[in-house]
């Protein structure tokens, strides 16, 4: 008997041990023992309403080797299945699984969870049960645990105690069932078609072309289809996925399955048997590499939107810095150069950061986009206070080496504003997403991390090619300015725009945090670093009172320290921030039958402002919208929202802004410019 033979015949022998055992469990008492995977049922409201319902979880964690199976376990496995004793008014609908992973053991297919994973199922309470009534629910789980070695039949007694109330939802357990749904597939609106040609099984798949997927797969719900362990060949006809395997079994009529797209998502789908159109173009899966023309493109469409970035009002406070920089250095040729790639890497490096700091969020499911940075009160009011010191600086009340004279350091000085100037410039810009910089932010959702940095990475250096060119083009530095008294006059006016950016990022935490008590810790942050940079500049005069300096720091890293508490407990213990904007609010919306304009906006992004002030709040337009009947709905991402994350990731963007507009009766949106006239949103409202 050769070792792939042997390999299956104590593979089959652990399924059959695997099987008697899990028949011996269903007839026998159940008994406490140990369990290989950790379930536990939680509810995201534990006061479900009458009339409403809730959401339930039933996470499991897999120990270290282990793994679960999705609702088809393939060739070796089986899902969950759980007995449950509800009280009467309440029905449990079945479980919904998250997109699995394919694994491949002794050449049977196995489709599993190899971390852990939340299955969610909805609960009705019936409008006639009572509040206050208790409405625990249990029941009993079984399931299959397996490693590569071994495979055991496991249950356990699961509940979760609810009683009928108001059906109000904590914003932790809301992030967190958020988290949970955005890794479930999500239902394709249209009916793919399925067929069979000799031992060959074929399947077409309605997804448009715009679609990109990365490594497919194809797990088909319904048995007796097809062969699990068999390779899958995808291709594209138009805006039609083909997929062919080897068939088995002889199941008629519908299909139900799920295909991954790669990044953990996937569209769960029907297929009605029909004729499947032929093949087409070849999609490379895992192993074949990327789609290099996505790559290529959206690494284009970053440089050119960070270029075009340098026009965004949003940066020009630290153009003005950079370009007071370089007219100190008086066009001299290795200075330029030297600020030039410091500026650059600055830029550069930490839109790398920030990039990689997206994709790790979003690999352990938080629901984040691009500009997540100033979605936190904290991260504002360390801007706030950078911006205040900058203008501080500006207007002459204290000197730093890198604006000052500082002759002996002047090389280091120059590279080290260099860099931390192109830093600030990335930290701060990239929030305002302009033209191309949104659909290739975009792309990151669907390439692999490898892929997906370089296009940051080149954001940053779109936003640097400006200085790059005066740096390295002896024309163009000659055209600045030459050093002399002017500079002085240029460096105070030049603190005019950065002064407005501090006000706006004070706004800003202002809208974030409210009026209220929350706002004392940072208004003496503010406070203290004033009193702390001002007074460094009269010891830099002279003073000598170094017990005020040494008072202000200790009170501003204590106030620091507060604010960090005080938004910690807020957002533990207070409602998010709410927004117009929702999933019912636009299915309501588009029931009647009126034009729907959904816009996506946050309080930090200019570009967002300049749209609702320039156009859509513009009197023409609102009259043509009154007289059209358009209805309006405004996603309020300023403090991040899961539900606008996942809708903006739906529509390809990772940012802000982003125009929705639905037709009567159209099956999707429009998506609209990220630039708005006036003359635009009016022709959309004429009927």
């Amino acid at each position: 008997m050769n070792l792939a033979n042997e390999a299956f015949v104590t593979r089959a022998w652990q399924m059959l041990l695997a099987l008697l055992a899990l028949t011996l469990a269903t007839i026998s008492p159940a008994h406490a023992q140990s369990t290989h995977i950790q379930p536990k049922l939680v509810a995201e409201s534990a006061a479900p309403a009458p009339g409403s319902g809730t959401t339930l979880a039933l996470t499991m964690a897999p120990e270290k080797t282990w793994h679960g199976y999705w609702i088809n376990g393939g060739d070796a496995g089986f899902g969950l299945s759980v007995e449950w004793n509800a009280p009467e008014g309440v029905t449990i609908a079945p479980f919904h699984y998250p997109v699995p992973d394919a694994l491949i053991l002794f050449g049977m297919m196995n489709h599993v969870y190899e971390h852990p994973y939340a299955l969610l199922a909805e609960v009705r309470v019936d409008k006639s049960v009572a509040p206050g009534t208790d409405l625990t629910l249990s029941g009993v789980a079984n399931w299959l645990a397996c490693t590569d070695k071994v495979c055991v039949p496991e249950k356990a007694v699961i509940s979760v105690a609810l009683k009928a109330g108001d059906g109000k939802i904590a914003p932790a357990e809301r992030t967190r069932f958020d988290s949970w749904r955005a890794l479930l597939p999500q239902p394709l609106d249209r009916h793919g078609t399925w067929e069979r040609k000799g031992d060959m099984v074929r399947f077409a798949i309605p997804l448009p072309a715009s679609t990109t997927i990365d490594a497919p797969h194809l797990f088909v719900e319904t048995q007796d289809v097809i062969d699990y362990a068999a390779p899958q060949s995808f291709s594209r006809n138009g805006d039609h996925i083909i997929v062919e395997t080897r068939s088995k079994g002889e199941k008629a009529g519908p299909v139900a399955a799920l295909l991954k797209l790669g990044g953990g998502r996937g569209l769960s789908l029907t297929l009605e048997p029909g004729a499947v159109p032929a093949t087409g173009e070849v999609i490379a899966g895992k192993a074949d590499g990327i789609d290099m023309g996505l790559f290529w493109t959206a690494l284009g469409g970053a440089i050119l939107g960070g270029l075009v970035l340098n026009l965004m009002p949003c940066v020009f406070p630290i153009l003005s810095l950079k370009a007071l920089s370089l007219a100190r250095s008086g066009g001299d040729a290795r200075s330029a150069k030297v600020e030039a790639l410091a500026y650059t890497a600055g830029a550069i490096v930490t839109a790398l950061l920030l990039g990689g700091a997206l994709l790790a969020l979003r690999a352990a499911g938080e629901q984040v986009g691009w500009a997540f940075q100033l979605q936190h009160p904290v991260s504002v009011l360390a801007l706030l206070i950078l911006s205040l010191a900058i203008t501080l600086n500006l207007l002459g009340y204290y000197e730093l080496p890198s604006f000052g004279g500082g002759q002996a350091l002047a090389a280091k000085s120059g590279a080290a504003g260099g860099f931390w100037t192109g830093a600030l410039a990335a930290f701060v810009a990239t929030p305002c997403s302009g033209p191309l910089l949104g659909a290739a932010l975009g792309a990151t959702l669907v390439l692999p991390a490898w892929a997906a940095l370089p296009i940051f990475g080149g954001l940053g250096l779109g936003l640097a090619l400006p200085f790059l060119a005066i740096g390295f083009v002896p024309a163009l530095r000659n055209r600045l300015p030459k050093p002399g008294p002017w500079m002085d006059r240029f460096r105070k006016w030049m603190a005019l725009p950065m002064g407005l950016t501090t006000l706006a990022l004070a706004w800003l935490l202002w809208r974030q945090l409210g009026s209220g008590e929350q706002l004392m810790w940072p208004t003496l942050a503010v406070a203290m670093a004033l009193v702390l940079l001002t007074h460094y500049g009269s010891i830099q005069r002279g003073d000598r009172r170094s017990w005020l300096l040494v008072a202000s720091g200790l009170l501003l890293l204590v106030s620091l320290a507060g604010t960090v508490t005080e938004v910690a407990e807020a957002e533990r213990t207070a409602e998010g921030a709410g927004s117009t904007f929702s999933a019912d609010a636009l299915a309501r919306a588009r029931a009647t039958g009126k034009p729907v304009f959904v816009y996506f906006t946050a309080d930090w992004c200019l570009s967002c402002k300049a749209n609702e002030a320039g156009a859509i709040n513009r009197e023409t337009v609102q009259k043509a919208f009154d007289k059209a009947g358009v209805v309006t709905l405004v996603g309020d991402w300023t403090n991040g929202d899961p539900a606008i994350t996942r809708t903006l990731a739906e529509h390809g963007r990772n940012s802000v802004p982003l125009y929705l507009w639905y037709a009567p009766g159209a099956a999707k949106p429009e998506i609209l410019p990220q630039i708005l006239t006036p003359g635009l949103l009016t022709e959309k409202a004429k009927p």
